[in-house]
């Protein structure tokens, strides 16, 4: 057995091997997070529809995160999302029937099913509000050409058009980079406050990392809405800010809220998960798919780009007693005399970087795996870049090495998805009886 097989927590995962030539999609058993719902039936078909059941519109779906957090006890009525790569992904996994390719903002109210949506869920594009990106901003509903961020306003036009119909989703989950707090001087984190409070939603937002779920650091905002008309328990709610989801940034972007916005905003009440009982050290694979291990030569150049603070974080791991796994990631930083040049950064806390796409400016993550003298080193896998977004090894990624890790660096970290609708969604729309609500329209 191999020395990173004997490395803390390891958990025994076997990798399928991959024909890149002859699928398009590759599929790894094993890995199953215990954050994760079992998704029934693969092909994307639920059972009819209990009614006990769900039903959400899933926008920007990606590879379908936010679904498989949720959970079999939701229906998807409706997903959409522009990215051709993605919508297949979608489809291999879920099925061919919800989700709908093309842009968002070509979308009619006519294009979304009939009914009432439980839940519209929404993680749009992050990459104009990330220092990843260009910072563009959201942008304003009325500009002649949208920021990708700006994707935003086409979305919320097809939510005020429910609404005005009478059908306004009962709840409202929308999910960003951290970025949204503070991108152009909190203006745009007052704008979405705006478009909620607007329509008659009463929202509040958190910030949750998914390190408290997985070993990947991954904060992300989350505004989360209740429709006027439904009954919010009292014990969903907070006097004031919860400290664990509320760091000094989110004080701050609500301060800077409009008077009506503040009028309409929820302090959330939600508990604390169970201590994460996994480390990066246990998604990692002894003989990965898609990648292959650096060569010694390529190894030592990858360690030749770090600096004097990051070469000693190495040494230390060499003299730890036990196999390390860390993260690393390339980044352009000024040398001694102001100039810039590429270097390699490293951790070994036991987490993983977050995950980022290729195309948002940012490289791709690295594994440095560090046992007594022994130093070995690759890209991350695309099944680990999987399982760090909670996906189980069931999930079929597309084979392509960039495209599966965009599809996974751009998505919502699954158990994160599971304890929001488990703590606040599923005990709102619990709280409100049908009667209620055909009052309430």
């Amino acid at each position: 057995m191999s020395d990173l097989e004997h490395a803390n927590h390891r958990q025994n995962h076997v990798s399928a091997s991959n024909d890149a030539s002859a699928q398009t999609i590759q599929n790894t058993a094993g890995w199953r997070p215990e954050a994760e719902v079992a998704r029934i039936e693969r092909n994307g078909h639920f059972a009819k529809m209990s009614a006990d059941e769900r039903s959400f519109l899933e926008f920007f779906a990606g590879g379908g995160m936010a679904r498989a957090g949720l959970g079999p006890a939701w229906r998807c009525a409706f997903a959409n999302d522009f990215d051709e790569m993605k919508v297949e992904t979608y489809k291999a996994n879920w099925g061919n029937g919800d989700i709908r390719h093309g842009d968002v903002g070509k979308l009619m109210l006519d294009d979304l099913p009939a009914g009432t949506p439980d839940l519209a869920w929404a993680s749009f594009p992050c990459q104009d509000l990330s220092l990843a990106g260009d910072c563009r901003g959201l942008g304003r509903e009325r500009d002649d050409a949208l920021t990708r961020s700006g994707t935003f306003w086409p979305f919320w036009k097809l939510m005020r058009g429910l609404a005005q119909e009478g059908r306004a989703p009962r709840t409202i989950v929308l999910e960003n980079v951290y970025g949204a707090l503070t991108s152009h001087g909190g203006k745009d984190f007052a704008a979405i406050g705006s478009a909620l409070s607007g329509s008659g939603y009463r929202f509040g937002a958190v910030v949750i990392n998914a390190s408290e779920f997985v070993p990947q650091s991954r904060p992300r905002v989350f505004f989360i809405a209740i429709r006027k008309g439904e009954h919010l328990p009292a014990e969903l709610t907070c006097q004031g800010p919860d400290p664990r989801w509320t760091p000094a940034a989110l004080v701050m972007a609500h301060a800077g809220l409009s008077a009506e916005a503040k009028k309409k905003w929820v302090w959330w009440n939600i508990p604390a998960p169970a201590a994460r009982n996994i480390i990066f050290a246990d998604i990692v694979e002894e003989r990965p798919t898609g990648v292959e291990w650096h060569t010694a030569a390529e190894t030592k150049y990858l360690l030749s780009m770090m600096s004097d603070v990051n070469r000693a974080k190495v040494a230390a791991a060499k003299k730890a007693g036990r196999c390390v796994v860390g993260g690393v990631y390339r980044r352009t930083r000024p040398d001694a005399n102001g100039d810039k040049v590429q270097r390699a950064e490293v951790r070994f806390d036991d987490i993983a970087g977050c995950l980022r796409t290729p195309a948002g400016g940012s490289s791709r993550q690295s594994i440095l795996v560090v046992d007594g003298p022994k130093v070995r080193s690759r890209l991350l896998s695309p099944r680990e870049a999987a399982r760090l977004m909670g996906l189980d090894d069931e999930y079929i990624l597309p084979s392509r090495y960039n495209d599966a890790y965009h599809v996974c660096g751009d998505g919502v970290c699954v158990p994160v998805v599971r304890h929001i609708a488990q703590h606040v969604l599923e005990p709102i729309l619990a709280a409100t009886t049908p009667e209620v609500l055909i009052a309430a329209e």
